[in-house]
Order: C-alpha cells, then sequence, then structure tokens
C-alpha cells in the first residue's frame, strides 16, 4: 500500500511539475524532456499488449551496435518494444576500467529518476550509474557515462538526438506509472554460442561468461533479474537462506536459495548452448582479433550519413546476423531514424540545474548523500569464473508486476558527459522480484 502511495503521489508531483507549480529554474521540465510520444509508438505499445507507462529494461550490444527498450505486458513479463541501431560508442569491446581509458561500461546497471538528465549537453541523457558495486569491488574508476544524443562518444553510448528522446521519454511514462528504476544491460555482444566461440581467445571471456549467465536468466524467464555482487562477481535471482547475512561486494556470497524450475531451465539453456560452442570450436571456427575496434563502432546504418565520425573507416559494425530465432530481436535497419536531427554540445557543467526527476528521487529518497570512496591507485584483473556458491532449490513465485531500486555510486569525473544531481550509492544492485542464484560459470572456456 505505502509502495502504490508514493507511486501515486510521485505521478502527482511529476504532473503538478509540468503544469508549472514549480519554479522553472528549478524543476520544470524542458520542451525536449516533456515531448510525449508519438501516436505510432503509442500504438506500437497497445498493439504488443502493454501500456505507456508499465515498466521498461534496456539491452546494450557493443559489437552489433545496438540498443533495445524491452516493456513490460499485462501478464507480468518483459517482450522487445523496439531496437535502436546505436549511431556511436567508444572504445572497444570489454568493460570500464579506469577514468580516461574511454571504455563504454559493460554489465548490469539500475537507472532512477536522479540519473536522467533533461538538461544534458548533449540533447538529453540518462546515467548508467558506473561504477557499481561489482565494478568498485575491482577498484574500477569513471563517472559519467551516459546513454545520450548528439552521435559523438568519449566512454557512453551516443545515440541520435531523435532516439534518446523517444527512449527519455520511454522512461519518464515508467517512473511516471511507479517503476522506481530500470535496468540496463549492457554486453560486448549477443551472447551466443558462435560469439562465444569467435571471442574465446580474449582476456575478457571470464568476466563476459558472467555476463552470459544474467543474460539467460533474463531470456528464460523475461524477467529483469535481481543483481547482487557477493565475492567481487555478480549474482542473479539469488535470495540468501539467512536473511541476517546481506551480500557484501568483496565478502564471500551467503548460501541463497533458488527456484528449481527456473535453475533447471537456465541449466537446459546453458547446456545447450555449451554444446554447440563445442562444436564450433571442434569445427575450427575462426577467433575475432583482438583489439578489433580502434576507438569504438557504430551500426551500419549511420556509417554513411556520419563517415567522419566512423572510428573504423570503411569497416562497419557487425550485423545480427548471428543472433538466434526466438531472441525478440529484429534488424537494426528496421528501425532507422529519419530525420534525426544532431545538436552540437553547448552547455557546459556550470549549466546544469536539476530537473523533475531529481525532485521525484529526493521526495522518495532514492538518492542518500553518497559517502566519498578514496581513490583507486591499483588496478585489479577482472575474477576468473570462482566455485558456485551453496545454493538450495525452492518452489518458484508467480511473477510479480513489481520493480525495486537499485545502487550507483559517483566517482572521479571522467571528459565524457556532465554530472547528473544526486547519483545514488547503495552497497548491491537489485532489480525485480528476487528468482534465482548464479551458478555454472565454468561453461565457455
Amino acid at each position: 500500500m505505502l509502495t502504490k502511495l508514493r507511486a501515486a503521489a510521485a505521478a502527482a508531483l511529476f504532473s503538478l511539475t509540468l503544469a508549472g507549480c514549480f519554479s522553472d529554474s528549478m524543476y520544470s521540465m524542458n520542451e525536449k524532456a516533456s515531448r510525449q510520444l508519438s501516436p505510432e509508438m503509442v500504438s506500437l505499445i497497445e498493439k504488443k499488449g502493454m501500456t505507456k507507462d508499465s515498466p521498461i529494461l534496456v539491452r546494450i550490444f557493443k559489437e552489433e551496435s545496438e540498443l533495445e527498450v524491452w516493456k513490460q505486458t499485462a501478464e507480468g513479463k518483459y517482450d522487445l518494444l523496439k531496437t535502436y541501431p546505436i549511431c556511436r560508442w567508444s572504445g572497444d569491446l570489454g568493460p570500464k576500467i579506469k577514468t580516461g581509458d574511454r571504455q563504454a561500461p559493460e554489465g548490469f546497471y539500475m537507472i532512477t529518476p536522479g540519473l536522467m538528465n533533461p538538461n544534458s549537453s548533449y540533447y538529453l541523457s540518462f546515467n548508467t550509474g558506473f561504477p557499481n558495486a561489482f565494478d568498485r569491488s575491482l577498484n574500477r574508476t569513471g563517472a559519467n557515462l551516459m546513454v545520450h544524443g548528439d552521435c559523438s562518444s568519449a566512454g557512453c553510448y551516443a545515440m541520435t538526438d531523435e532516439q534518446i528522446g523517444e527512449i527519455f521519454a520511454l522512461a519518464r511514462e515508467s517512473f511516471t506509472g511507479g517503476q522506481r528504476a530500470f535496468q540496463v544491460q549492457a554486453y560486448p555482444f549477443r551472447m551466443t554460442p558462435k560469439n562465444m566461440a569467435r571471442h574465446r581467445n580474449n582476456p575478457n571471456i571470464a568476466f563476459w561468461r558472467m555476463l552470459k549467465e544474467g543474460n539467460d536468466h533474463f531470456e528464460v524467464t523475461r524477467q529483469e533479474p535481481k543483481v547482487d555482487v557477493c565475492d567481487r562477481r555478480y549474482v542473479f535471482n539469488a535470495i540468501p537462506f539467512d536473511p541476517m547475512q546481506p551480500f557484501s561486494a568483496q565478502q564471500k556470497c551467503p548460501v541463497f536459495d533458488q527456484p528449481i524450475e527456473v535453475s533447471e531451465a537456465v541449466k537446459a539453456k546453458r547446456d545447450a548452448d555449451q554444446k554447440e560452442y563445442a562444436d564450433l570450436v571442434k569445427r575450427g571456427t575462426a577467433t575475432a582479433p583482438l583489439n578489433e575496434f580502434r576507438d569504438g563502432g557504430m551500426n551500419p546504418v549511420f556509417a554513411s550519413k556520419f563517415p567522419e565520425r566512423n572510428p573504423n573507416g570503411p569497416r562497419l559494425a557487425v550485423t545480427p546476423a548471428d543472433a538466434r530465432e526466438g531472441d525478440g530481436v529484429r534488424s537494426a535497419a528496421a528501425d532507422t531514424p529519419t530525420g534525426a536531427t544532431v545538436i552540437p554540445a553547448m552547455a557546459s557543467a556550470n549549466d546544469e540545474k536539476p530537473g523533475v526527476f531529481d525532485k521525484i528521487g529526493s521526495w522518495l529518497k532514492r538518492n542518500p548523500e553518497p559517502k566519498t570512496e578514496p581513490p583507486a591507485t591499483q588496478q585489479e584483473a577482472a575474477p576468473e569464473p570462482a566455485p558456485a556458491p551453496k545454493t538450495r532449490t525452492v518452489s518458484a513465485p508467480k511473477p510479480k508486476h513489481t520493480t525495486q531500486t537499485a545502487s550507483t555510486a559517483p566517482a572521479k569525473p571522467a571528459p565524457a558527459e556532465k554530472p547528473v544531481k544526486e547519483a545514488q550509492q547503495q552497497p548491491a544492485m537489485q532489480g525485480a522480484a528476487p528468482i534465482l542464484s548464479s551458478s555454472g560459470f565454468s561453461a565457455f572456456r
């Protein structure tokens, strides 16, 4: 009941803000951030059995240069709403390690209202919340890693202004509907057996096997996985057997429960993928060259539009031809934006003003004052897969139409995007209704 009251109050506060009840200089939304969804998008949402204000989830794939927006249906599961070709991302395949490495982050991040930036220098944006609890456990540094417009990136995922405008509006509507945070799953590529075989010689393969497990949980359940961090690794949908033993990013994982129905589904998928992977390796599938991307990439649909911004010259981004049927993936060309406008960055950090999302986030007390962490002096390597923690199995609960908040923490600024007000910090990430534990890190060696 309290959650419903808070959601209703947040929606009322949002409506009052749009009506001009707050000072224009403090909490009002600008025209870009308050722009309504197009009739075509509203029609697509209704056609897919969704509502404008139902929860969303975002998936990003670097190599394919695609961003997907998923939305919750009336049945409580997520379905693909739209795939957007990414105009520009920087760095190479692999996680962000330190400030200034120009790497776009990979991992699981939760976006709260306080991380939305209606006053971005790059049209509109939202902060990924890097570094999260996992990143911080490895002393990874960097800040203000965004998904934004302007098709220009230095550690971010850059869309066109038209695209980020629509994505921003979808997120705004979901917050108005009561979603407290939406999850971003950022991957190096689509986590197919063929791609895992192609990149099996990459130094990041252990980290990517861990990300693949989170991907598998989402694909078999079509539910937002609850994400926690313990023993410097991600665990998915884990419910501690002893509630007095919480997850700690740098401590040993506690024993946790898992519903056997989901556990078996994840295992079946992992086993099938592992068999296909082994067959591909046995047949001599060629490995991708290391440092394949000189400085990020662009989706092929933008290479001819912005040749001066294509970091790989004539080399185009990989198309999603390897995506398996049944994943709900559509071609990026089908969603090529028309009439996109690129706005140059002009505002400075001193021009930053808090938006309505900061007000909502503060009202719900989702943005406590972050604690300052000492700067990292030494970089740690990504952990090798550890033995799976001890688990118990329980009956799977029925899916609930719920969402929860998550964690982010600020670090030293990076020369990427302007900071967003009131980014929050909590000890671990949280997602939707908890379901299952992490296991099977030995796959795809």
